[in-house]
């Protein structure tokens, strides 16, 4: 299924208010149908105006909180698209100035206003605000140019699928100076995915005109430059709206992107009262007004009629949202892991594979593409002969070349992308070729993967990326870091880093197919050559209340009375054994945790492991300082721990190329031995 389509929120007590009549007919799918003629197009742009003043009424009266952007005086720009979309796959992806294009793809009128007011029959339950709103193909956020790739992900899952549908992607002219929406315009024109991009150009930023924020002239090329069709059109010209249903058509016959410029009036303020306009400006921009002037042309006696329906019908739906309770949750929510599923806990044994990392993970991939036709690989130079930066995906390009897809630089345009792809059902996996990169992406992350399944229960976005990591190698600062502190820091993702004892391609395979959230999957450059071996460790027993801990085991090994307990992932593992082996030599009792899983922290089961343990050192190659570490020290200090901790990592500089300088600041054997030595001595 192409569209997501949201359950209302389970964490609300939500009872939907009592419909007024509605001055507008639906289609059989529920959307408004709203004819070409001018009566019609008149009725439900007044509609909308009324919504957004009575909005600003609210705000002047102290009922609303936080902020809003209205379309007053672009009524007729927000409605024209949304309005042409007929198709029951058709999706919009829209951004902070929503309300119009919302209207007119729901309807939903006492939805919008009492989510603004954060009422309990708000489309969303309160979460989304007037920025953020989810309604089966309806989707909006706030951050400029943000929506842009999720919207091209979507399109390419209709492209992939075969579907008739086609994505609608609006931004406004201030966008222009955001580069993801160049990432974006590139991947629709490779992809030839069925978008219109849409801008919507009234001029002017909050206060700043746009002409003084765009260089290069004309707004129109910047589509042409990418190879896609292009168009520009008026929101005040006669035929506006016939113009506009005819370019939609184009878009979904020829299955191909394409750039739509509306000019377009902003007559209110950009948010709620910061217009700064003189008032010559805005006698212009009074008197151009398509909606007043649409009006002017028809009968007074229709007009009038429109004009008192419209009216009776805001008021009842005021009534309706005032009526409804505050959203309250019925049990505040903790984390938003809530969609967990049902997974072996505790097993004794891990799972096994052969070969050594790099070959494990690739044959995981390639049974991944085999058994799901929803795996879908994207990346930098994943096409053979080459295989990606690390030969992960070596062979598969040619096995699977529809599905294999080699991508430009583009690291937030792939991520977003590919959050499209997963909202749509897909199960994505991006490839960036550097750990370091993953913060091209990471608004894409932090803004977006995260936030559908934080705001919108039921919403999935099942996202893996997978990311080498590490230095010792001698790459470099921007080649070398180890950012996993950063992943784990960010609130609804999930970080999996696995070491060459784990079964690295059966913890990816889980993360693929068996957990439903947005995952960073990390893998040590220099593990890819070790072989993938589980010698003598066992599966601690996950805590059931530890999210995901289940799936990303944590692996146990040595002394069951240890004089001292080494903790470590990923890439240090090795490390940690050379130096267990040298305390062993001197007689000392060692044990070695190994957790997979950095976040959500699997508190439970290693405070179970850990809470009576005398000696705990944790090693790690990212920075110590707000890393993995810490929050493990902290989890332990509040569950009582009385023994010693100690902690090493990075520090907090820059990782030099130089291999005797980078062997100076990454913890080395040496480093950690003499930690090591220094905490039993205590």
């Amino acid at each position: 299924m192409a569209t997501v389509h949201w359950r209302r929120l389970t964490a609300f007590d939500v009872q939907p208010a009592s419909p007024a009549v509605e001055p507008f007919t639906r289609d059989k799918n529920g959307k408004p149908a709203i004819p070409l003629e001018a009566s019609a197009l008149y009725s439900f742009g007044s509609l909308i105006r009324q919504a957004e003043e009575l909005l600003l009424s609210l705000f002047s009266k102290g009922l609303l909180s936080g902020t809003t952007h209205t379309c007053l005086g672009q009524e007729f720009c927000q409605m024209a698209v949304v309005r042409a979309l007929h198709d029951p796959n058709d999706a919009v992806f829209s951004n902070h100035r929503n309300h119009g294009h919302f209207l007119t793809y729901s309807g939903n009128f006492i939805g919008l206003i009492a989510e603004i007011m954060g009422r309990a029959a708000g489309v969303c339950g309160g979460i989304g605000g007037s920025q953020h709103l989810a309604f089966r193909g309806f989707h909006s956020n706030g951050v400029q140019a943000g929506m842009t790739a999720i919207g091209v992900g979507q399109a390419l899952a209709r492209r992939l699928r075969g579907e008739s549908g086609i994505v609608a992607i609006v931004v406004g002219d201030g966008t222009l100076g955001q580069g993801l929406l160049y990432e974006s315009l590139n991947l629709a024109s490779i992809w030839k995915a069925p978008v219109l991009f849409v801008v919507e150009n009234n001029g002017i930023a909050q206060t700043t005109p746009t002409s003084d924020t765009i260089g290069g002239g004309s707004i129109l090329p910047r589509g042409a430059a990418f190879g896609l069709e292009t168009w520009r059109l008026n929101d005040a010209e006669p035929n506006f709206f016939g113009e506009v249903e005819q370019i939609v058509e184009r878009v979904r016959e020829r299955r191909a992107p394409g750039f739509l410029v509306i000019d377009t009036m902003r007559l209110g303020p950009h948010s709620k009262g910061d217009d700064l306009r003189d008032s010559e400006e805005m006698r212009a921009i009074r008197e151009r007004d398509p909606l007043a002037r649409l009006g002017d042309r028809l009968p007074a006696s229709v007009r009038q009629e429109i004009e008192r329906a419209t009216h009776s019908f805001i008021a009842t739906v005021e009534q309706a949202a005032h009526a409804s309770p505050e959203a309250r949750y019925r049990n505040p929510p903790v984390h938003l892991f809530t969609n967990t599923p049902a997974v072996e806990l505790g097993r004794p044994e891990p799972a096994r594979q052969e070969g050594n990392v790099r070959s494990v993970l690739n044959r995981s991939l390639r049974k991944l593409l085999t058994s799901d036709s929803r795996v879908i690989l994207l990346g930098e130079d994943m096409h053979d002969p080459y295989g990606g930066a690390f030969k992960v995906t070596a062979g598969l390009s040619s096995e699977f070349p529809k599905r294999v897809i080699s991508t430009p630089i583009s690291e937030a345009g792939v991520v977003g992308s590919s959050i499209g792809l997963a909202l749509a059902g897909f199960r994505p996996i991006a490839e960036i070729m550097f750990a370091d990169f993953v913060t091209l992406a990471m608004d894409q992350i932090y803004n977006h993967a995260v936030k559908f399944p934080g705001m919108f229960p039921g919403a999935e976005v099942p996202l893996v990326v997978r990311t080498p990591s590490g230095g010792r190698r001698g790459y470099g600062p921007t080649h070398s870091q180890s950012p996993e502190n950063l992943m784990a820091g960010v609130p609804g993702l999930t970080v999996v880093f696995p070491s060459n004892r784990h079964a690295a391609g059966t913890l990816l395979e889980r993360a693929v197919l068996s957990w439903p959230y947005p995952t960073i999957f990390f893998e040590h450059k220099l593990v890819y050559g070790l072989p993938c071996d589980a010698g003598s460790y066992r599966e601690a027993a996950a805590d059931a209340g530890d999210a995901a801990a289940g799936l990303f085991p944590t692996l146990i090994s040595g002394s069951a009375r240890p004089d001292i307990t080494l903790v470590g992932y990923g890439g240090i593992l090795p490390i940690l054994e050379k130096v267990a082996a040298t305390l062993e030599e001197d007689e000392l009792e060692v044990e070695i945790i190994v957790p997979s899983l950095l976040a959500p922290l699997p508190r439970r089961t290693l405070t179970a492991l850990l809470l009576n343990r005398e000696r705990i050192l944790v090693a790690e190659e990212g920075h110590s300082e707000y890393g993995f570490a810490a929050e493990l020290g902290a989890a332990l200090l509040e569950a009582g721990h009385s023994g010693s901790f100690v902690r090493i990592g990075t520090p907090p500089v820059p990782v030099p190329a130089a291999r005797s300088l980078e062997a100076d600041v990454i913890p080395s054997e040496k480093h950690i031995l003499e930690k090591a030595i220094s905490l039993v001595s205590i």
